[in-house]
């Protein structure tokens, strides 16, 4: 009862976050733990890494990411490693993501909501004190690993319970905020996205976050003015001006890919039934002129899912009806 009366005494106190706003030239420094490296997973797999990749292809320039994270702190280890760090207060972007190792070690929700407020704050004011510029990303829910899942329920009771308190002080701090909790659910039913430890993301889920983030913000180029309010910039890059198209959709015969980015060497397709089943997987060298047919003329009417992952990591989802 004590910890849902804090739980509920931090959601009354909310203020609206922010839309995240990415400015060139980036500097990115990334907060965390095991999920931040990226434990067991090639550095090019990490999250912040891939992070980085995407929006060097939507055509900003990027400095190589800083990230100071290691497997099992909890948020008191993070703040000792940052002070120890010597950070100065220019970054462009900078992210938080910390707590599963609280959780996992016996901490309370009480110990961890003040020390992760403190952490956001030196977030914000290493980010220059420009909130947009920073955010937050919910702890996923290892219950649904191999590792986890004979206590899957248990654990995503105490995982929902540190995000809601993580998810409040985002809100109160006016800091946007990233749920790709539900995405690490689909851990026990797609093992693509578990790594090969069956404990920790794989490169492919992180892919999926790395989604989830930029759709959601808004990408400035030098020369665009972003006012010293900190509020959403009058102009910005189009996500449509570098992403890629899909049509038609409901298809028929075939299916177009467009807008390829140039970068990309190689390429693979899968398109996915609603069972979660590849019916088919595509892997060819990147085309000419950025576009790329398809033939599914074998491929029954119905709902599929596709998936196109490229060379420099872009990674692109979501939904097509054959007819």
């Amino acid at each position: 009862m004590r910890k849902l009366i804090v739980i509920l005494l931090l959601l009354s106190s909310t203020a609206m976050a922010q839309k995240l706003i990415i400015t060139e030239k980036v500097k990115f420094l990334a907060l965390g733990d095991s999920y931040t490296i990226g434990e067991s997973v090639p550095v090019s797999e990490r999250w912040p890494v891939q992070l980085i990749d995407a929006i060097t292809l939507k055509g900003l320039d990027c400095l190589e990411p800083k990230i100071i994270a290691t497997t099992g702190w909890r948020t008191d280890n993070l703040k000792e490693a940052i002070a120890a760090a010597k950070l100065t207060a220019d970054y462009t972007l900078v992210s938080l993501l910390i707590g599963v190792n609280n959780y996992y070690q016996g901490k309370t929700v009480e110990s961890y909501a003040p020390e992760f407020e403190e952490l956001l704050n030196t977030a914000i004011r290493l980010a220059g004190g420009k909130k947009s510029h920073v955010f937050v990303v919910s702890i996923p829910d290892y219950g649904y690993t191999p590792f986890g899942k004979d206590k899957q329920a248990t654990i995503s009771v105490g995982i929902d319970a540190f995000n809601a308190v993580n998810k409040s002080i985002a809100q109160k701090l006016g800091v946007p905020y990233f749920n790709i909790t539900e995405i690490s659910r689909r851990g026990l039913v797609d093992p693509d996205l578990v790594a090969p430890d069956g404990l920790h993301p794989s490169g492919l889920m992180y892919s999926l976050w790395v989604q989830l983030i930029l759709q959601d913000a808004t990408l400035v180029h030098s020369d665009t003015d972003e006012g010293d309010s900190g509020n959403d910039p009058v102009t910005g890059i189009a996500d449509e001006q570098y992403g890629v198209n899909i049509y038609p959709n409901p298809f028929e015969k075939s299916i177009i890919i467009d807008n390829l980015p140039p970068s990309q060497h190689s390429l693979r397709v899968e398109l996915l039934n609603d069972q979660g089943a590849a019916v088919s997987v595509n892997e060819t060298l990147a085309p000419e002129g950025g576009r790329l047919e398809l033939d599914t003329r074998r491929l029954n009417a119905g709902l599929y899912h596709y998936r196109i992952q490229g060379s420099a990591g872009f990674l692109l989802q979501g939904k097509l009806i054959k007819v």
